[in-house]
């Protein structure tokens, strides 16, 4: 029988206070949550109230705390390594918000760490989870739009109100593509595979922050030819989705990658006798997410693909913004 996993949170970033410890504390038969810390004991102290567990003042608190069995890390991109390595080392299994590093070199680190141990180390892209993506998967291998001939991925959406937000700080790690072009790059490699090399690639600045507010890139799969057109940004309309087109049809959906809990999300599927619209049931894909990091854990699943999959996109990520930099 498989273990409850003793888990704690280094930082109240707004994902874990809005989605990741609700999901925690409802999952109650697989997760004991011990803590939260953060810099600010009162602010740890604010959200443990709230969720009803204890609050630690500091990050190294929770990495030392001998009780805890596992890490969630949501914070800024730049901290992920520092912490994530800590982690390892003191061996917890880790789950981090994306970008899993800020480099490939840093993935790879992180990832020879946790082979060594035999740890986790996942990287939370939640979207994987949700019974959408699993839907547009099984539309794929049933050949309705035929052999995929393009992937269009877009997110994008208004600028932040806050000037100060962490996304546009390049000291923190911020920028678009470690951010919004992440999700692309994900769905990229999910649909398309793992033989994807970058073509061409454009990051773009302003004069108020020096991270890239917005960019894409073309990725193209060096066995088959399939090509991916992905595009992001934090001063864009918003768009969150794909489109597919094949040799028999089309499919899109505009709220593949943060569709919340609650939320019905559709999949439109054209071909030559018409369009539809499928509904797809809401779902909680943070839980979901939760009970896969369990598995991996309890070894219900093996690592093998998450390793793979987390040096292929931080290859991606990583060739992105050199190819943008030559320019």
């Amino acid at each position: 029988m498989n273990k409850k996993i003793k888990i704690g949170v280094l930082g109240a970033a707004n994902i874990a206070e809005r989605y990741i410890l609700p999901a925690i504390n409802n999952l109650e038969a697989n997760f004991d949550l011990i803590g939260i810390s953060s810099r600010s004991l009162e602010k740890a102290q604010k959200i443990a109230l709230q969720f009803e567990t204890k609050a630690y003042e500091g990050y190294d608190s929770i990495i030392n705390n001998e009780t805890i069995e596992a890490v969630y890390i949501p914070l800024p991109n730049s901290m992920h390594f520092k912490w994530a390595e800590k982690a390892l080392l003191n061996g917890k299994h880790v789950l981090m918000e994306k970008s899993l590093g800020c480099t490939y070199q840093e993935v790879l680190h992180l990832t020879n760490i946790a082979i060594d141990n035999k740890l986790v180390l996942f990287e939370n892209f939640q979207f994987r989870f949700h019974p959408q993506l699993n839907q547009i998967i099984n539309i794929l291998n049933k050949n309705v739009i035929g052999e995929i001939r393009s992937l269009r991925a877009s997110f994008g959406f208004p600028p932040f109100k806050d000037s100060q937000n962490i996304r546009y700080n390049s000291e923190l790690g911020g920028g678009a593509l470690l951010d919004a072009g992440a999700y692309t790059t994900k769905i990229s490699q999910i649909l398309l595979g793992k033989e994807l090399l970058v073509k061409a690639a454009s990051l773009n600045y302003n004069d108020q922050y020096s991270v890239d507010i917005w960019g894409g890139a073309f990725l193209q799969n060096t066995k088959t030819g399939v090509f991916a057109e992905l595009s992001f940004g934090f001063d864009n309309f918003y768009q969150c989705g794909i489109e597919i087109l094949g040799t028999k049809g089309k499919l899109s959906t505009n709220r593949l990658f943060t569709s919340p809990p609650g939320h019905q999300p559709s999949i439109l599927l054209e071909t030559t006798t018409g369009k539809e619209t499928i509904s797809i049931d809401p779902a909680n894909h943070f839980e979901q997410m939760l009970l896969h990091f369990y598995n991996l854990v309890n070894n219900v699943k093996q690592m093998d693909d998450e390793h793979k999959n987390n040096l292929d996109q931080a290859r991606l990520l990583s060739e992105i913004k050199k190819i943008a930099h030559e320019k």
